[in-house]
């Protein structure tokens, strides 16, 4: 299997089973503890999460029909660098309401786009 569709899968395991884990704290250890309108934030991350934990498991199947393609190892960086930046600060967040916490979202939602855009792009490429 090739470096990049090993360390991808991987990865998005990882971040899967962080997503489940996180998931599953929200709905038990913090349902009582936030307000609900934080609640809603915490659970936009642990979606976005997910999907894109799932999306870094996508990378990495790709990689083994494409581990040449520069396009799909950005994608997958660009993939977890949005998990990180959005979600994680949607998680902080919410449970800690430090505001200026928001103005690092969009910058994991522009690294969202671009990873699905590099994807798109590698597909449109390959052979």
């Amino acid at each position: 299997m090739p470096r990049a569709a090993r360390l991808f899968i991987v990865l998005g395991c990882i971040a899967a089973l962080l997503a489940v884990a996180l998931g599953a704290f929200g709905a038990h250890g913090l349902k009582t503890r936030i307000a609900p309108e934080w609640m809603s934030v915490y659970k936009t991350g642990v979606e976005y999460h997910f999907y894109h934990a799932l999306g870094l498991i996508l990378v990495g199947l790709t990689a083994w029909r494409l581990p040449e393609s520069g396009c799909l190892r950005a994608a997958g960086w660009a993939m977890l660098a949005g998990l990180l930046l959005f979600s994680g600060s949607l998680y902080l967040l919410s449970v800690t309401g430090l505001s200026w916490l928001g103005a690092v979202t969009p910058f994991g939602g522009l690294a969202f786009l671009a990873a699905w855009g590099l994807f798109a792009t590698a597909i449109a490429r390959s052979r």
